[in-house]
Order: structure tokens, then C-alpha cells, then sequence
């Protein structure tokens, strides 16, 4: 009791029931930690050592409440909320990308409106889904109506694949978020999209959420809704570090590993790899 936290905070929040199509990331968080154990401190691309810049500590996982999604949401706050008001940076395991309004409403409360930045296939701003208003195609429409993130600071980066309509995207753009597609994302290439990104971001605080179905299905197979037409490992990571090495990120979380749909285990590991890549980033900017 009393002891600084760790300058990296862990958390598992092992919650899946906002899916739409393939249930099993509740167990993503032990499949990433278990992914991780393959990781070494030092990367090359920014000579940093993770582990001379920062201390890590994990925190296990959050409980959660399977089927109970608002009560789950509640849970998943009060649990954040510590470590968001502690001198540390939290990176949470998915978990459905639910989840995300719940974190976000935990980095609300204890620091304010944040810039989002977001990897993904789908944007995630439905008002609703089966008549519902929770699940993980609307927590970013409840993080814009609520007031947790400042969507003219924001952007979401990879979206593609068929819509529901050609109105799909027209909320979220008019109220200001950023949405570079995926195929415009490709055409741009890598340099570009950062651009974009750090100046879209600016000196805003930045929470970073990464789905890893924004990888290509050949590339990430183990994902509740994979989607082709994606991006390499190689191209995210490159991206994670070009954007987080330059920008005042405040915390992230890794969403929508499903380990059964993945018995070699490259989603996860690929999971694991960005989050190191997002560590290695933060450590490069804290040397700086």
C-alpha cells in the first residue's frame, strides 16, 4: 500500500458479449499475455530498451459480468479509473471492442475529453445494433454523444469492407472525426497517414484503440470479424510507432483477439507486437 504504481499498467478486461458474429475474445487477454512471453525489450527500429525506460506490472484482469453489458460497462470504469488517475500508462486487453466506451469513460472521468486514435476495419459509430445500444459496432457513437472523446482531434485510420449503406459513415463524419478509409490509407502509404494523423492529434492527450481485424485477415485469422483488403503487420506496427513516438498518448487498449479461430496463435502475437510497439514508442518520446 502506498507504492508508486508501475510506469506500464496491464489490464485484462476478458468481456465478449457485445459481438456480433464470433464470440471467444474474452479470451484474448491470456492468449496475448501468453503471446508476449516470445517478445524481447529492445527494438531496433527506435533503440529504445522498453524495460530500462519503464517499469511494467501487470494487473490481471477486471471482472466482468457475461450477458450484462451496462453492468459489465460499470464494472469495467470503476476498475480503470485508479489507473488512470495514477502517474502510469494503462494498456487494456480486450475483449470486444465494447469495451471501449467503458475505458473511455474511465479516461473522461479522472482526465477529460481525449483524442482518439483508432485502427480498424469497421468504425465502430452505429447508434445501435439489434435494437440494442451497446455492443462493438457502437462505442465510439456513445464515446462522440457523450462528450469522452474531441472527434475534431480524432481519426480512425483502415476502415473498409462492405457497409450497410452509403449513409454508413455520414454521423460520425459530421461531427467532425477523421476517417481515413482503407483504401485511402493504401494509396497514401505510410509517411502520409502519419502526417495526418500527428497533425490531426496535435498536442491533445491521445488514447490510442486498436482492433486487430484493422490487419488483414491473412493476418489476423483469429478475430470476430475479419475483414480482407487489410494491412500487414509490418504496415501497423510502422504506423503505431511513427504516430505514438510523436504524440502524448495517455493509454490504449488491444481489442478483438479471438484465439479459437487462430490455432498457429500469429493474432495474438500479432496483438502483442503492438502493443510493444506502442511502448517502445511512448519510450522513445520520454527520451526525447
Amino acid at each position: 500500500a502506498g507504492a508508486a504504481p508501475a510506469d506500464v499498467s496491464i489490464i485484462g478486461v476478458p468481456f465478449d458479449s457485445g459481438v456480433s458474429y464470433r464470440p471467444g475474445t474474452r479470451f484474448g487477454p491470456a492468449a496475448v499475455r501468453e503471446a508476449s512471453t516470445l517478445l524481447k525489450p529492445y527494438s531496433p527500429e527506435l533503440d529504445v530498451d522498453v524495460t530500462e525506460a519503464f517499469s511494467i506490472a501487470d494487473h490481471g484482469d477486471i471482472d466482468t459480468i457475461p450477458g450484462y453489458m451496462e453492468e459489465s460497462f460499470t464494472a469495467i470504469t470503476a476498475g480503470l479509473l485508479p489507473f488512470f488517475r495514477a502517474n502510469t500508462l494503462p494498456v487494456i486487453l480486450g475483449g470486444d471492442h465494447s469495451i471501449s466506451l467503458a475505458n473511455l469513460r474511465a479516461v473522461k472521468e479522472a482526465q477529460g475529453p481525449v483524442a482518439l486514435l483508432h485502427f480498424d476495419a469497421h468504425s465502430d459509430t452505429l447508434p445501435s445494433y439489434y435494437g440494442k445500444p451497446y455492443n462493438h459496432g457502437t462505442p465510439f457513437y456513445w464515446a462522440i454523444s457523450e462528450g469522452l472523446i474531441l472527434p475534431e482531434r480524432s481519426v480512425q485510420i483502415g476502415i473498409r469492407g462492405p457497409l450497410y449503406s452509403r449513409k454508413a459513415l455520414d454521423w460520425p463524419r459530421q461531427q467532425g472525426l477523421r476517417i481515413i478509409m482503407g483504401h485511402e490509407a493504401h494509396a497514401l502509404g505510410l509517411e502520409a497517414v502519419i502526417r495526418e494523423a500527428l497533425a490531426r492529434v496535435g498536442d491533445a492527450p491521445v488514447f490510442l484503440s486498436f482492433d486487430v481485424d484493422f490487419l488483414d485477415a491473412a493476418y489476423a485469422p483469429g478475430t470476430g470479424t475479419p475483414e480482407v483488403e487489410g494491412f500487414t503487420t509490418y504496415e501497423a506496427m510502422t504506423l503505431v510507432r511513427g504516430i505514438c513516438s510523436h504524440c502524448r498518448t495517455i493509454g490504449m487498449d488491444l481489442v478483438e483477439v479471438l484465439p479459437d479461430k487462430d490455432a498457429a496463435g500469429i493474432t495474438a502475437l500479432a496483438g502483442a507486437s503492438v502493443i510493444f510497439a506502442f511502448l517502445a514508442a511512448n519510450a522513445a518520446r520520454r527520451r526525447r
